[in-house]
């Protein structure tokens, strides 16, 4: 079937162009990281669904390693996979990090959206503990990350513990984070319906708006969940157009105000794909994000 939806063509060619570029290039990226993606170690299930499963990635020196738990975008829809993120996680598994970049249930897959969508981000974070005797993973130094959905999705895996247990979104015993990144993220649901982001995206995750369903927002919103009790590092181009910096800079004044330690990094003269990119001028922002919280 045609494609009839410009904000997705959009987010296709962006992100084509993008992957494309990485890796296809062999030269050497910013911290001497190798731009090209190298196949995962292992494809491993969470679940029983076809799209509940992660890739991990081992660096070669001995562990226990530093964990990211690494989650894409594409504005929660199915027409998006893990893959475009391969040269990411490639990058950050050689700078050392063990990468467990996982796939979930989206918009237009069966059990996606609400509140399937976060169900599998919940359960592919918790897996962490079942990988770490056997790949040697450092349980006190897990981070999770997610770029445009993916950095709603990190933030929001960062303030589970917040969630009240009348919600559907409970979990009992959340998987302990050192901290959260977001890239670009869409860390407020409620502003982003207000704005139509992504044609109206965010209606067709929750079910409905921040009138119908505001216990749905306030469980699955991360600016909503605040404070969330770990150290938050949120990065964010000046010029992305797809999700603005203005959601980034709301949040980080909330999460100051209530005490969270949350910082912004936002970018001059950078737009919503080059976070994502290890050949990018920006890449080295990006490392050093991270490593404020290794």
């Amino acid at each position: 079937m045609r494609n009839s939806n410009p904000t997705r063509r959009t987010f296709v060619t962006a992100v084509m162009g993008s992957a494309g570029a990485m890796a296809g290039c062999t030269d050497s990226a910013p911290n001497g990281v190798s731009q090209v993606a190298v196949q995962p170690d292992q494809r491993i299930s969470y679940g029983a669904g076809e799209h509940q499963f992660g890739e991990l990635r081992i660096p070669k020196d001995a562990g226990p390693h530093p964990v990211l738990v690494v989650i894409h975008g594409g504005f929660w829809r199915s027409g998006f996979d893990l893959r475009h993120l391969d040269p990411f996680c490639s990058a950050l598994t050689e700078a050392g990090w063990a990468t467990w970049s996982i796939e979930y249930r989206r918009i237009g897959n069966e059990g996606g959206g609400w509140p399937g969508t976060f169900h599998d981000v919940a359960a592919a974070t918790d897996k962490v503990r079942d990988l770490a005797g056997p790949h040697s993973l450092d349980l006190k130094k897990v981070v999770v990350v997610g770029h445009s959905s993916g950095g709603h999705l990190a933030l929001w895996v960062g303030g589970r513990k917040r969630i009240p247990a009348d919600s559907a979104l409970y979990s009992k015993s959340p998987l302990p984070l050192k901290g959260a990144v977001s890239l670009a993220g869409v860390c407020d649901l409620k502003r982003a319906w207000q704005h139509n982001l992504g044609g109206g995206v965010v209606n067709d995750l929750i079910g409905g708006s921040p009138e119908q369903f505001p216990d749905r927002y306030a469980a699955g919103s991360p600016y909503e969940l605040l404070p969330l009790g770990l150290h938050q590092v949120l990065v964010h181009g000046q010029g992305d157009v797809g999700v603005p910096v203005a959601m980034s800079e709301a949040y980080e004044k909330r999460a100051v105000e209530l005490g969270d330690s949350a910082r912004l990094v936002a970018i001059p003269d950078t737009g919503h794909f080059e976070l994502i990119n290890p050949g990018s001028r920006q890449w080295p922002q990006i490392v050093d994000a991270l490593a404020m919280l290794q």
